[in-house]
């Protein structure tokens, strides 16, 4: 049976009583790689060069003594277990240094105990390590329900205003021809509404859990169409660097999500350069052995297609790096930023079923790896936006109950335009009270999922019970995890999640007419 492997320091000033230990040690079964060191700054210098298993000090010496030795530990590796091996000294001191935080107080002429202890503390520190560990996923858990939870409720009513300002937009499309004046103001605007419409979904893939829309593509197309927008978005001071490897391989993922990735890493690197400097993205095909050499130390075996984004900034130390892709964690001033730029990026390439690393030393710039799955599948066919059409038309009554006043003049007037008759409701109660006092025939409800006093499924319900066979149209702006909590999201279900344009509202509302889901 090999030996097993053991990193240690030892604070002796005693050659030969260092050998002793390791002689001890050896006859254990450990393999050692070690360092003797007689000093504060020599042990310091030694606990930042290399990590350690665990330190072995005797308790006095010319110039250090073991409970200094113990708190230079405890400031700058607090995860390394700490021995004492002396001579003789008194049981209060012994006592002393166990409660000061060291692991075991071995005496110079029981050495036989010293392999056994080691082994001891080198577990027990194992254990603690691990434990810190799933507390600290826990904890991060809580953090990204927490704000999944926030997310969801500010995305309800962003998606409300997006869904009056998307909708009103293309009505004044539908009524200016190409070439009447600030028609190209209005495709502006509407492009700009749908670009924040799909910001929204994509804060929500990341923080509540929403189901993403992967796609296969080419890697360099994507940053080709996004280099535009990160030009200006880093300033005129820095350059924008390309180089993309030719036969690149594709990947499958969601578009929007990795243009996210692609913002949030300049951005980071914008504010890391203030001077000026240069940005770099490039990719490649790579193949990682399995040999967890680095960089692609912690990425498993396999064929990736590589995205990379250096900047010539100010650098990451290493303390920083620990704690990068936590959320929250910023090193911005209050107000400048809100921590959770990478956490994001690490978030969406996890969910991509990828791996992200940071390469960076202080003045030297940073380097972030992206490794995404190659796969060996056709690229899908890319979608450019549908020209504006007129509503689908009918003549049958809707109800419409909505709480939100803008989404809710928007829908009357869409509808109404499309030829249907409209009975408009604020909420569950007041929709009630209208279909009771409504002489003729009501053939579709369309209500908001979420609303004062009364829900949009329980609504439904009442409202069966006074118009048995009439159809449901729900409408959230909810994340789909909010929603299903309200019973909606079911096969048997029609939904159309906010914000939605005047055609996507008239195109549903007919469908479900028409008895199609």
């Amino acid at each position: 049976m090999a030996d097993t492997l053991l990193r240690v320091l030892i604070v002796e000033d005693s050659e030969s009583d260092a050998e002793l230990m390791l002689r001890a040690l050896r006859q254990g079964g450990f393999e050692i790689v070690q360092e003797r060191v007689q000093t504060a700054d020599a042990m310091r210098a030694a606990l930042a060069r290399h990590p350690w298993d665990v330190v072995l000090s005797d308790y006095s010496l010319p110039h250090f003594d073991a409970p200094a030795a113990l708190a230079v530990v405890r400031a700058t590796a607090p995860d390394v277990p700490f021995i004492v091996v002396s001579g003789s000294v008194g049981e209060d001191t012994a006592v002393a240094v166990m409660q000061a935080g060291a692991a075991d107080y071995i005496m110079k002429d029981r050495l036989q105990r010293l392999a056994p202890a080691v082994t001891r503390a080198v577990e027990g520190a194992a254990v603690r390590r691990e434990r810190r560990q799933l507390e600290e996923q826990l904890q991060h858990s809580q953090r990204m329900e927490a704000v999944g939870r926030l997310a969801g409720g500010i995305a309800h009513d962003f998606n409300n205003v997006l869904t009056a300002v998307l909708g009103s937009i293309e009505l004044l499309l539908l009524d200016a021809p190409p070439d009447r004046p600030h028609r190209e103001e209005l495709d502006i605007i509407r492009d700009a509404a749908t670009r924040a419409r799909d910001l929204i979904r994509q804060l929500l893939a990341f923080s509540a859990r929403q189901v993403l829309q992967p796609m296969v593509v080419d890697l360099n197309r994507l940053v080709k169409d996004i280099a535009k927008l990160l030009r200006r978005l880093i300033g005129e001071d820095i350059a924008l660097e390309t180089t993309l490897a030719p036969a690149l391989g594709a990947v499958r993922v969601d578009t929007g999500q990795i243009e996210q990735v692609l913002v949030n890493l300049a951005v980071n690197a914008r504010d890391a350069m203030p001077q000026g400097g240069r940005l770099a993205i490039e990719t490649d095909n790579v193949e990682v052995d399995g040999t967890r050499a680095p960089p692609a130390a912690t990425v498993p075996a396999g064929r990736y297609v590589l995205l990379q984004v250096s900047d010539s900034g100010v650098g990451i130390d290493a303390l920083v790096q620990a704690h990068l892709f936590e959320p929250f964690f910023t090193t911005k001033p209050r107000g400048k930023g809100t921590g959770l730029g990478l956490a994001t990026v690490y978030g969406i390439v996890r969910q991509s079923e990828g791996h992200v690393t940071v390469e960076s030393t202080p003045g030297r710039g940073a380097t972030f790896r992206i490794y995404l799955p190659r796969v060996e599948a056709p690229l899908d066919p890319t979608e450019s936006p549908s020209p504006v059409a007129a509503p689908a038309a009918g003549t049958e009554t809707i109800l419409l109950a909505e709480d939100e006043r803008l989404v809710r003049v928007l829908a009357q007037k869409v509808l109404e335009r499309a030829g249907y008759r409209v009975l408009v409701a604020t909420g569950g109660t007041e929709a009630l009270a209208v279909a009771e006092h409504h002489d003729g025939p009501i053939h579709l409800l369309l209500t908001d999922v979420v609303m004062p006093e009364m829900n949009g499924r329980e609504l439904a319900r009442r409202l069966a019970a006074l118009r048995p066979g009439v159809r449901v149209l729900y409408m959230s702006g909810y994340a789909d995890e909010a929603v299903a909590q309200h019973g909606v999201l079911d096969p048997d279900t029609a939904f159309l999640q906010k914000p939605f344009t005047p055609e996507g509202l008239a195109k549903k509302v007919r469908g479900v007419l028409d008895g199609a889901r």
